[in-house]
């Protein structure tokens, strides 16, 4: 049994995420300290602003009460003197700095009113003529309790038990110049002083390389691992082409894209295999992504399954339902609707629909994976959305299916859809155990939308150009500022936007509309505005996604510096779904931070959703980019994906190949790679 302290180390270490040797050894440096070499007092004197090493023996040592209680030692190296000043220390300090004993200090040297001075330097007491360090000082991420020394140590004694097998075979690091796994870990723990220090800070150093490498690959093994285990479960094989699918298409009053027909086509192909179908499917805002999960609906239907389609509010629901209900109804499909706000009868009514099997479609919100929901034959999950879902939500969705039919171990199909178009490289990392397609073109009609950013100040202007927008027969938005600090004030804000632009434009019909009113009250205001009956909605960021009137060709964001690249662009979206040219102005507040600048730069510059989710990736880091989606997942510790695109790639291909070898030596590799990286955590598997 371990001995307390043991105990009490092991629970500091496991908080840090570091529970096995391997855990500790790839436990690498923040940053480094040089500590190979002392300077005299002067010589420290002239490097102005550097951190610097110096040696001496303490002449005096005091606590001073004035201007405020300090600590002030004095050392000298027997040619200068200089001050080390503490104004926060304990009593025990002044033991270490009696008069006579030798100090090692480090720190920033200035010339203060009273000499030459280090405030809170790092320091070690020392005996005279003991060595100085031949490698860099690291220093490590550490938590509360964890001082560096003892962190050296324990990452000491797991190197010297480590089994320092490489995990890829010598040809794999010949061919893509990697350092060997060894000398690269050894030489991050302890850099000798000639390391370029640029190379380590920056991770460009060939032994970082190694290490962003080795990190990548295992989460593209780990994940495409997980897709294999998905596979094994089996899926109903869906039938091509069937009745409602000609149907549908034949119906609809629009032709298919090239790009919508590809698309169809690999969902379609997906379908009809007898292993469960996980694509994403991404395309920009108003690039056709409905009309496509509908055909997907109907390929399942066709072969006797029910769809479920979720998405995350109820306007974006009921605007699916409304399009994919009228599409599918006049050719005898039973729908059936399912929201929170529901009325007891009316939910009753929708869950006996899906638990009977007489509801082929159901679409919903959040409601769809509560425990009361069940399906008679699930064959089809669709999130809309999908980043906005945590990984549980999906799966609790995706289970209802599976209960179906617990003996066959079959799951159903699912079709994830994003209208925040996601970078290649973030694609390849962290959806790699998903199929994606794109749609890369919008439908012919749709216009560029012009982006022009307004001050503030010239609200009076905007005011004007909705009224000339609405003598002309146009609509257009109004959406009030996103304050993260509270709901209650957003919605103060919408309201009393609504009270002054109504004042300020009393011939014109102004809606409002915002979370907290009740599904019915929002879906009359949408209906109105839809229908034309009003010119201008006011609205928060309710109406992100999922509606779709082609006559609204104004949108004015308000406070646009406080809002997301991602979300400004789902706003913009809005509008621009005609065939009249459309504008969207951001009005912002000055000052402007350096990001604000960035995004509604950004925003003016581009229409392109994929260029736009590149540079939000590259503002907010893969993080914050991914969202609820990636709950439970782990970022990359030290790859960064818009740097090390090529590293991706190469990971990407060297996984593949592993997995598809299938021989036993691909096998251990990969084996002892996962263990090696993952060990014990599960945050890169991706259920």
């Amino acid at each position: 049994m371990p001995a307390p302290k043991q105990k009490n180390a092991v629970s500091k270490l496991a908080r840090l995420g570091l529970h096995t040797d391997a855990d500790l050894v790839l436990h690498l440096p923040l940053r480094y300290d040089d500590e190979t070499q002392v300077l005299t007092i002067s010589e420290a004197g002239f490097r102005g602003g550097e951190v610097s090493q110096v040696e001496g023996v303490v002449t005096a040592c005091e606590v001073q009460y004035r201007p405020r209680r300090q600590l002030v030692v004095t050392i000298t190296d027997g040619s200068e003197q200089l001050v080390l000043r503490f104004l926060n220390f304990y009593g025990s300090q002044s033991k270490q700095f009696a008069v006579g004993n030798r100090i090692r200090a480090r720190g920033e040297l200035r010339h203060g009113f009273f000499g030459a001075e280090m405030v809170h330097p790092a320091y070690k007491v020392i005996a005279e003529g003991a060595p100085l360090p031949e490698a860099l000082t690291p220093v490590y991420p550490a938590g509360e309790g964890l001082s560096q020394n003892w962190l050296r140590k324990e990452i000491a004694a797991a190197m010297s038990r480590f089994d320092w097998r490489d995990t890829l075979p010598q040809q794999v690091l010949a061919r893509l110049n990697l350092s060997s796994f060894e000398a690269a870990v050894r030489l991050l723990h302890n850099p000798p002083p000639e390391a370029s220090q640029d190379a380590l800070a920056d991770r460009s150093h060939p032994a970082w390389i190694r290490m962003k490498f080795d990190e990548l690959l295992a989460q593209q093994l780990s994940m495409k691992r997980a897709q294999m285990a998905r596979r094994a479960k089996g899926a109903h094989p869906f039938s091509v082409s069937g009745t409602l699918t000609g149907s549908l298409l034949r119906r609809l009053p629009f032709s298919l894209t090239a790009e919508q027909q590809r698309v169809l086509a690999e969902i379609s192909a997906s379908l009809s295999q007898p292993f469960p179908m996980q694509r994403l499917l991404q395309g920009d805002v108003g690039s056709g992504k409905t009309v496509v999960a509908a055909l997907a609906a109907a390929q399942a239907i066709d072969s006797g399954f029910q769809a479920a389609l979720m998405a995350p509010t109820e306007i974006l629901a009921e605007q699916h339902f409304q399009r994919i209900a009228g599409w599918m109804e006049p050719l005898g499909v039973k729908t059936a609707w399912l929201t929170g706000s529901l009325r007891k009868r009316e939910k009753e009514a929708a869950l006996a629909l899906a638990e009977s099997g007489e509801a082929q479609l159901v679409i919903g919100t959040h409601a769809l994976i509560q425990d009361s929901v069940q399906f008679a034959r699930l064959g089809l999950v669709i999130v809309d959305e999908q980043h906005r879902f945590g990984v549980e939500q999906r799966l609790s969705l995706r289970n209802k299916g599976e209960e179906g039919y617990p003996q066959s171990r079959l799951v159903p199909h699912q079709l994830m859809m994003s209208a925040t178009p996601i970078p290649r490289t973030l694609a390849m990392t962290y959806y790699a155990d998903l199929d994606v397609s794109v749609i890369g073109e919008l439908p012919p009609g749709r216009t560029p939308v012009i982006t022009r950013l307004i001050d503030q100040a010239r609200r009076d202007q905007v005011i004007e150009r909705i009224h000339s927008a609405a003598q002309a027969g146009r609509q257009a938005y109004w959406v009030c500022p996103l304050i993260e600090e509270s709901e209650a004030l957003q919605l103060q804000t919408a309201t009393d936007t609504h009270a002054l632009l109504t004042e300020a434009l009393p011939d014109l019909s102004v809606g409002l509309v915002h979370g907290r009113m009740k599904s019915a009250e929002k879906q009359a205001v949408m209906n109105a505005f839809s229908r034309g009956e009003l010119h201008l909605l006011v609205a928060t960021t309710v109406i992100e996604v999922g509606v779709d009137v082609p006559n609204a060709s104004l949108m004015i964001i308000e406070h646009a510096e406080r809002f997301g690249l991602s979300q400004l662009h789902q706003l913009r979206g809005r509008v621009g779904r005609g065939s009249v040219e459309s504008v969207c102005l951001l009005l912002y507040q000055t000052p402007l931070g350096e990001t604000a600048k960035q995004r509604l730069g950004t925003m003016r510059e581009t229409n392109d959703g994929f260029e736009i989710a590149r540079r939000d990736l590259a503002i907010r880091g893969p993080g914050e980019f991914l969202g609820a989606r990636q709950s439970g997942q782990a970022m990359l510790r030290f790859a960064d994906l818009e740097t090390d695109q090529k590293l991706v790639e190469a990971a990407f291909d060297l996984a593949q190949q592993l997995l598809e070898e299938g021989t036993a030596e691909s096998e251990a590799i990969i084996n002892m790679h996962l263990a090696r990286w993952l060990g014990i955590r599960e945050e890169f598997m991706k259920v």
